[in-house]
């Protein structure tokens, strides 16, 4: 493994070989456990960050183990999933009295972007034998959240942009005063969608996928990271500084969306703990790649303002070890997040490798 998460009742359990690039180990029974213990938190090994662990496995092992991606029509995948995502956003958010906040929650909300997020949360959700009117709900509440996100990010008391998804951000169009409110009628939104509109799962289900959305959105997660960069601009950052800052302003809701697809297709407490492991190397791959993309890309081509960490001078990856040595970690993490999946079946987990893949090829 590039790096090593505790999860001290589940160690016994996630002990595997490497068989030509994939993981594999006997395949018993879990179908008779009833308990989905979800206080059960993954902590990362102590002062060591994710990138010192990493290196230092790809030291041990002289190279990360590659993993072949399996044959799949991942373009058409995003196409067909996002527009089943779009759809379902579209109908989600009416316009309705009062109008203007509607027309501010959708202008955002509808005006593109990649749907990672939820076509994770499907993915997964497919993966252990869901489908996806199981979680199209959710995958609908996390791109809420995700919207917010960046509404109040953009805000001029934030980051104070002008450009986002290549449209003039919500303050731009409607004032500051009602994107702040649009941000927060997406948020609640998020919640009351997901227990209004989730079908044919357990009520325990539904409340642990909302927890979870809750801590991944809270002081315990986005809002932490959020924190925590802005206390950091303009001052030197350490490694460990700057991803924490990632794992919980990016990673946490990439996460949020793979355990939470998980939990609503049915997933057992080991299955999810072992995507979860996929979903945080993919979280923080998507910061590392954003890093890359903001000092390499233009603002026409990324959609919104290039070169904005620059000129805020805050802690990124490629300042802090090198634009060359970024890429390496993002290809360890692309590595890691597919090992994780060599505990399934690949033709059902392909659109998960595929899902890490695009991730780490991105370009913007």
């Amino acid at each position: 493994m590039a790096f090593s998460v505790t999860i001290s009742c589940y160690d016994n359990l996630l002990l595997k070989k490497s068989i030509n690039g994939l993981y594999a180990q006997p395949r018993a029974s879990l179908d008779h456990i009833k308990v989905f213990p979800m206080k059960t938190q993954a902590t990362y090994a102590a002062n060591q960050s994710f990138f010192e662990q990493s290196f230092r496995a790809h030291e041990e092992n002289n190279k990360p183990q590659k993993v072949p991606l399996p044959p799949f029509g991942f373009k058409e995948y995003m196409i067909q999933k996002g527009n089943q995502v779009n759809k379902a956003l579209d109908e989600a958010v009416p316009l309705q009295h009062p109008r203007k906040i509607h027309e501010a929650m959708r202008y955002s909300l509808l005006a593109g972007g990649k749907r990672v997020r939820p076509i994770l949360c499907i993915a997964s959700c497919e993966l252990v034998g869901g489908d996806e009117e199981l979680a199209m709900p959710t995958a609908c509440a996390l791109e809420m959240i995700h919207t917010m996100s960046l509404i109040h990010d953009d805000l001029p008391c934030m980051d104070n942009d002008d450009l986002r998804r290549g449209m003039p951000t919500s303050h731009k169009v409607f004032g500051e005063d009602t994107a702040v409110l649009a941000g927060d009628a997406l948020l609640a939104l998020a919640f009351e969608h997901v227990a209004s509109n989730t079908k044919n799962v357990s009520s325990d289900r539904v409340v642990q996928a909302l927890a979870e959305l809750g801590s991944a959105v809270g002081s315990k997660g986005l809002v932490a990271g959020q924190v925590v960069d802005i206390e950091s601009e303009g001052k030197e950052v350490s490694l460990s500084t700057l991803e924490y800052i990632h794992v919980h302003k990016t990673a946490k809701l990439l996460e949020a969306a793979v355990v939470c697809g998980a939990i609503m297709g049915g997933a057992d407490a080991t299955s999810v703990e072992r995507l979860r492991k996929y979903a945080r190397s993919i979280g923080l791959l998507f910061q590392v790649v954003d890093d890359i993309l903001d000092i390499t890309k233009s603002s026409e081509e990324l959609g919104k303002t290039a070169g904005k960490d620059l000129t805020s001078d805050k802690a990124t990856y490629p300042k802090l070890i090198g634009i060359d040595e970024a890429k390496k970690f993002a290809a360890q993490l692309t590595d890691q997040a597919n090992q994780e999946l060599g505990f399934y079946d690949p033709v059902k987990a392909a659109p998960l490798y595929h899902l890490a893949s695009y991730i780490a090829s991105r370009q913007n």
